[in-house]
């Protein structure tokens, strides 16, 4: 499928939010807001926006430092002194404003079908899928390693629009067994549709093919779940 890319800016909050674009060739589409790490809308991200536009999807990857950021801006992984103040600025007020922001443009483009928006995120964007997912009428949402969800934000368990998929990895360090369960209990315990994949033998960062921790078969495996997962509650 030939698919089409662009750099758009969205006002929010008194700020000029960047926001990546990937769209399918044509047609009436679906849509998802792709979630950023904490090293911004970068190559992979990038890339995952396409690779979903391929897929069927408008994809748009909003760049959630922009209140402290240059638009464009990056890290390299790892380079966490680079984040500073970014990652710090980007609280669950910022990214519902962000989201409420990224909505509204969705349901203005043409080819979107506003009935079918969902939402993805990796890490520090899992965190804001989940967010996403109880401040928006989504049809589906996604949160690959999202860190921060317990405890504080447990309560928004209760505010989920739309079915969640959980994907994490066994042997991630900073998101513990008992962080991951105390999710999937909240979920189950707000009575809220959800499916908690956790692939064993893969650490935080397993989806990434630009970060050290990728892992090709759990990678493989997670799309083909998410791909399954989104075309059930997204695609018409």
């Amino acid at each position: 499928m030939t698919i089409t890319t662009d750099t758009i800016t969205i006002p929010v909050a008194g700020s000029d939010m960047g926001a990546y674009v990937a769209r399918p060739e044509s047609g009436r589409a679906p849509a998802l807001i792709v979630l950023q790490e904490a090293f911004g809308v970068n190559d992979h991200i990038k890339d995952v926006c396409r690779r979903f536009a391929q897929q069927g999807y408008v994809a748009v990857a909003p760049e959630l430092f922009h209140r402290t950021a240059p638009q464009g801006f990056t890290a390299g992984y790892g380079d966490f002194a680079k984040l500073g103040e970014h990652f710090f600025a980007v609280t669950t007020d910022a990214i519902t404003e962000d989201m409420l922001a990224v909505y509204d443009w969705l349901l203005g483009d043409r080819q979107v079908d506003p009935g079918h928006v969902g939402a993805i995120g990796f890490c520090m964007g899992g965190r804001a899928s989940y967010i996403a997912n109880a401040k928006l009428p989504l049809r589906a949402a996604v949160s690959y390693y999202g860190g921060g969800i317990a405890p504080n934000l447990l309560p928004l368990a209760e505010e989920q629009h739309a079915p969640i998929l959980f994907c994490w990895g066994g042997l991630d360090k900073h998101l513990t067994a008992e962080q991951r369960n105390a999710v999937t209990s909240a979920m189950t315990e707000a009575n809220k549709p959800h499916i908690a994949a956790v692939f064993s033998d893969a650490d935080h960062a397993f989806f990434c093919d630009a970060r050290p921790a990728y892992n090709a078969n759990a990678a493989r495996q997670a799309w083909a779940l998410t791909l399954s997962f989104l075309a059930t509650h997204l695609k018409p």
